[in-house]
């Protein structure tokens, strides 16, 4: 049913159950697991004589930390006995990562956490899962975090 399972993955909680529940259906369903975490790699809006500087170190930090969140989904899929492909996909806007990826490698099913933000969290910070479930061709299985 599912051959090709896409977990996005930020290092959170979250995102470690979505890990989790994929790795429920991968081992059911004898599919795929690749693990991705998308670099917004233009976060800053100002210009300057500091900004290539300050881009260079947030990109470092940033890259640092997916390859930290992808090694921890990876170790948790081993753990069950599933090998997983992992990607650091270099997009600027983080659902707009997700989709294409999911439509690149022709996925089946993207499984990914939701932080559950409400009221102003939401209105400020948005809400990836849900333009994933708005703009994804592909079924999308939603895990809330606890």
């Amino acid at each position: 049913m599912f051959n090709h399972i896409l977990v996005p993955i930020d290092g959170s909680e979250t995102s470690m159950y979505a890990v989790s529940k994929a790795s429920g259906l991968a081992l059911a369903f004898g599919s795929r697991i690749t693990l991705i975490h998308v670099i917004d790699n233009y976060p800053f809006i100002g210009v300057g004589a500091d900004y290539a500087l300050g881009q260079n170190e947030y990109l470092a930090a940033a890259t640092s930390s997916a390859n930290a969140a992808l090694a921890r989904g990876v170790a948790a899929l081993a753990a069950e006995g599933l090998h997983s492909d992992q990607r650091v996909i270099d997009g600027h806007v983080v659902h707009e990562g997700i989709v294409d990826t999911a439509n690149a490698l022709g996925v089946d099913l993207i499984v990914m956490g939701s932080h559950g933000r409400a009221g102003i969290e939401k209105l400020l910070l948005g809400s990836v899962t849900q333009r994933v479930l708005q703009d994804s061709k592909v079924p999308v299985m939603v895990v809330k975090g606890t």
